[in-house]
């Protein structure tokens, strides 16, 4: 009978992301993400835009409310140089301001999500079919 020696050996952690690095650059790339992925995506990015910049406006009418505000109820105004019944007057108006801004965040997210969604439709309508066939 033969006798055959066989070793195994097995590299470290290190050495095996070394190994896997290497072998990822000579490899075949990765497929392109598959159509329900890329439907999801674009869905989503549609949203995203919407929802970010709807949110800057209603932040920054708070804090426009706010300051507003302060204006009004507080020795700000006479702290800054206005009078005290100037100081509410201009108080109210920055508060108004914001106010309005903080109206506005809703139809403007409406208003993205409808632009975004006419440029999107194609791809979106093209990817469905090729789905559902």
């Amino acid at each position: 009978m033969e006798n055959k020696e066989t070793f195994h050996y097995t590299y470290s952690a290190k050495e095996q992301e070394e190994i896997k690095a290497i072998r990822k650059k000579y490899a075949a790339p990765e497929p392109a993400e598959d159509k329900m992925a890329q439907l999801r995506r674009l869905d989503a990015s549609v949203t995203q835009k919407a929802t970010t910049v709807s949110l800057v406006f209603g932040s920054i009418g708070a804090l426009i409310l706010g300051m507003g505000m302060s204006l009004a109820m507080t020795d700000i105004g006479r702290i800054i140089g206005l009078g005290g019944g100037m100081a509410m007057l201009v108080g109210i108006l920055i508060g108004m301001i914001g106010i309005v801004l903080v109206c506005v965040a809703y139809p403007v997210y409406n208003a993205i999500i409808k632009k975004e969604r006419e440029k999107i439709a194609p791809e979106i309508i093209r990817l469905t079919d090729e789905l559902m066939k």
